[in-house]
This record gives structure tokens, sequence and C-alpha cells, in this order.
């Protein structure tokens, strides 16, 4: 099976690769995707060493991508937040880091992309939000789809 499947991820300090996992295996199994098309997980730079993604990577052998917070702001995303903006100096991680990972094209300059369809991207999941009662942190999760299509 290609892979061809990005999960952005936005995450809380401190939450537990188990509850990041359990998040992708619901969002999966209820838009009846397959985790064996998992390309990799992207999420905001500021998250490289956030210790629950980077064993979850592990666990899985996935690649981790990252982008700055300049680079996601420039994302047109279905779901923005005023709060992530906030807090984060972007609107959206976990969409717009799905949507960067997923796309082919390089990012030489940040200046707004249009949308999805530009990027060469099918956006599949809207960003959703996990916690567990008694578990620390909270996983927001989105997935987009790159083409197979890879221009030179």
């Amino acid at each position: 099976m290609q892979q061809v499947l990005w999960v952005g991820i936005g995450c809380k300090r401190g939450t537990s690769w188990q509850l990041i996992d359990g998040a992708i295996e619901q969002v999966f199994g209820e838009n009846q995707l397959f985790q064996s098309a998992i390309a990799g997980i992207a999420t905001i730079d500021t998250k490289a060493s956030e210790v629950g993604l980077v064993e979850l990577c592990n666990l899985r052998n996935l690649p981790l991508k990252t982008f700055s917070a300049q680079i996601l702001r420039c994302v047109c995303v279905p779901n923005p937040a005023t709060i992530t903006n906030h807090k984060v100096g972007t609107p959206s991680v976990a969409e717009a880091a799905a949507i960067l990972a997923a796309t082919q094209i390089p990012l030489l300059n940040a200046s707004p992309f249009t949308s999805t369809e530009a990027l060469g991207v099918t956006f599949l999941v809207p960003k959703q939000i996990f916690q567990l009662k008694g578990q620390p942190g909270a996983v927001t999760l989105a997935v987009a789809q790159g083409s197979n299509i890879i221009s030179h």
C-alpha cells in the first residue's frame, strides 16, 4: 500500500504517545482509512522534541516533519482557531501541518496559498480533539492525502 497520508498533530506538552496513538486509531477507524497508508506525522517545529510525538514516531517507524509557525500560518485551513494563533503564532497546527506535509510542492516562499487543490493535496479529516479522563494532555489531529504525482 502506498504511504500517502500525513497525520497533522497538535498536542499539549506532556501528552503521551498512547493518547496520540489512540487518537490516530479512532480517526482512521471512523473514516475507514488504512493506518498502513500513513507516510508520516507532521506538526509545528516547537513540538519537534515532544516526548509523546517522538516516541510514537519511533514505535511506528514514521518520519516527523515539522514546520515553523510562519509557514503554517500561510496555509488556508477549514478550521482556524484564534486561541491557537495567540498561543503559538498560527491559527492552525494539525490541519496546516497535515496539508503542508502532504504537498509535493517545495515551499520556497511563505505566501498565502489559495487552496489545498493548488498544493495537490486532498484534505480528508478536519481537526478533531482528543482527551482521556485521568490522562494528561490533549491531541488535535487532522489527515491529508498527498497526490502520487511528483512534478519535476
